[in-house]
């Protein structure tokens, strides 16, 4: 099993990090890889919402089904994932900071198959792509508006 953490501090409200990662749809925004991504569960995005997703590397696409298996907004966001040569659990934790929030990972992966002769492989594969995701979704939030990325107002908000 590869074990891949780390963090970083975003410049934005836990809130509005929060809801934007959890929103797996969002992901194909500041993640390159993703090529799609769409809720297929109905009703608000919460523990037991499912996405259908897929990635490209190598040349390849590889179809991913992501589950949300805890959900403490806006503290904790869980997940597994299948897909073909692995299954992944992943939890991030938030925590509002004098910056913003820090936002730190932890992912299990378990490769299957012939992929589990590459464990040290994807560990250090993993670290790499997760920091870079993970920056690009920082550069992606701070260049939003203040506004923007904290979503539409409540109903009934006069802005002030």
């Amino acid at each position: 099993m590869a074990r891949i953490e780390g963090e970083i501090v975003i410049g934005r409200p836990v809130d509005v990090v929060f809801d934007y990662v959890a929103d797996q749809s969002n992901e194909p925004h500041y993640n390159p890889q993703m090529v799609r991504a769409e809720k297929i569960t109905a009703g608000p995005v919460g523990k037991g919402t499912r996405f259908r997703s897929a990635v490209a590397s190598r040349g390849r696409t590889a179809e991913l089904l992501i589950e949300c298996t805890s959900y403490d907004r806006p503290a904790l966001l869980a997940t597994t994932t299948t897909m073909q040569q692995a299954d992944i659990s992943y939890t991030l934790r938030f925590e509002p900071v004098a910056a913003g929030t820090r936002m730190r990972w932890l992912g299990q992966v378990r490769p299957k198959g012939a992929f589990r002769l590459l464990g040290p492989v994807i560990t250090w594969m993993g670290i790499r792509q997760e920091q870079r995701i993970w920056t690009s979704l920082k550069k992606h939030l701070e260049a939003a508006p203040a506004a923007a990325s904290a979503g539409p107002e409540p109903a009934g908000s006069d802005g002030q």
